[in-house]
């Protein structure tokens, strides 16, 4: 952060605050120095957050057979290196703990509350780990550690103040992320139960047919183009592989969704989609992406074309109600023969002779409908939440910005030194 401070704040070195020293790993092949009473932390375990738990511990003979020490609770850790993007990384220690060389350690000392020092690194996290790309370092060293610019108020009960905001929004936040999950694990369960006739709807008794998908299906051609080949002002909307692997719903609403757009000159002969049409990517780099596919909801009047790596089908409606084909993608018996079937490619394929060799045992359209009903309920559920989850992260990330630069500034009065 750069800039005049505000009155009553002051800037200093991290270095001038706090005393900050790394760890050591006792050697792996002595079992006398692991499994014991002190708690040893890695970086995996440095991620923005309190650290209460570690999947490792090390012995006494362990800590003085290595350069590890044992920081007090309360201490910052900061990840200097490491796989990925994870130096930069900083925590809170809150037990007694033991670190590895990767971590520096940051024992805080009386100018400045540990709180407050941990989230004001957390918002430097980029600014941070630019640091150590300077003259072709890879990795954060102590020296950088210690030089990291501090910017704080210089009254201890205003650093509380921030602090307690911060974490208040941060419980907000890890309690929707926890909400989320229970939702979606519970959402899973719902939809494998009901997708494979494990729990049938009330007033819904009618026997399930076995269906093969190729005997009610009909494909409809595609155009490939590059993205190069696209624009934002031609009037026809463009469905291409990548934004189907990219979407977080299961339906598209081509009417008001931003999309890449074509000329119909480039478009060709290529079929123009209609509302329950389903549309896969045909390629996925990893088996979770098998099978992806998004059910046309909306179409714009200019219209909407499917695109590369794309497989548009059309099911008869007499057997395939709307809104149900999106579900599909999550049948276990769809999955894994379309799983089985892409076996052994280097790229897991999905082609239009794949999916018409798979026999499914389905509902009829009616009971499709209503088990459609109940899991688009749940989906909207979940999306709602996710849709909270990410405006109060966004809060957070603006608190920070006023709080922790001194643009906006908290009561004290209050406050308990």
């Amino acid at each position: 952060m750069s800039g005049p401070l505000p009155a009553g704040w002051a800037a200093a070195n991290l270095g001038d605050l706090a005393h900050i020293y790394s760890g050591g790993t006792p050697s792996r092949s002595v079992p006398a120095y692991w499994g014991g009473p002190i708690p040893w932390v890695t970086t995996t375990e440095v991620d923005f957050g309190r650290i209460s738990s570690v999947r490792q511990s090390i012995t006494h003979a362990g800590l003085r057979a290595s350069a590890a020490k044992v920081a007090p609770a309360g201490s910052l850790l900061i990840a200097m290196y490491g796989q990925g993007k994870t130096r930069g990384k900083v925590a809170i220690l809150d037990m007694p703990a033991a670190t590895n060389q990767a971590c520096a350690v940051v024992e805080v000392g009386s100018s400045v509350a540990a709180e407050y020092l941990f989230h004001f690194l957390a918002f430097q996290y980029e600014k941070i780990r630019g640091l150590s790309n300077s003259g072709g370092q890879e990795n954060l060293s102590g020296a950088i550690v210690k030089s990291i610019r501090i910017n704080f108020p210089t009254e201890i009960r205003e650093q509380q103040r921030i602090a307690e905001a911060l974490n208040g929004v941060d419980h907000l936040i890890a309690t929707l992320r926890k909400l989320v999950a229970k939702k979606m694990s519970i959402h899973e369960g719902m939809r494998h139960a009901l997708l494979t006739g494990a729990v049938r709807l009330p007033g819904h008794t009618e026997p399930w047919s076995q269906r093969r998908l190729g005997d009610h299906v009909e494909y409809l051609k595609t155009v490939a183009l590059s993205r190069a080949q696209l624009d934002a002002t031609s009037p026809l909307r463009y469905l291409h592989y990548g934004d189907i692997h990219g979407l977080r719903t299961i339906e598209l609403d081509a009417a008001t969704k931003q999309m890449p757009r074509v000329s119909k000159l480039l478009a060709g002969s290529a079929s123009t989609l209609q509302v329950g049409d389903l549309v896969f990517a045909d390629a996925s780099e990893d088996p979770a992406g098998v099978g992806k596919s998004v059910e046309i909801s909306s179409v714009p009047i200019e219209g909407l074309v499917p695109g590369l790596h794309t497989i548009a089908a059309r099911f008869d409606k007499r057997y395939f109600a709307n809104g149900f084909k999106a579900y599909l993608q999550f049948n276990p018996a769809f999955r894994a023969a379309l799983l089985r079937l892409a076996a052994g490619t280097k790229v897991l394929a999905t082609t239009r002779s794949y999916i018409s060799s798979i026999s499914l045992a389905l509902p009829c359209v009616e009971e499709q409908r209503a088990i459609a009903s109940i899991l688009r309920d749940a989906d909207n559920e979940i999306e709602h939440l996710q849709e909270r989850l990410v405006k109060t992260t966004a809060v957070k990330q603006a608190m920070m910005q006023e709080l922790l630069s001194g643009q906006t500034r908290l009561p004290v009065e209050d406050c308990v030194a």
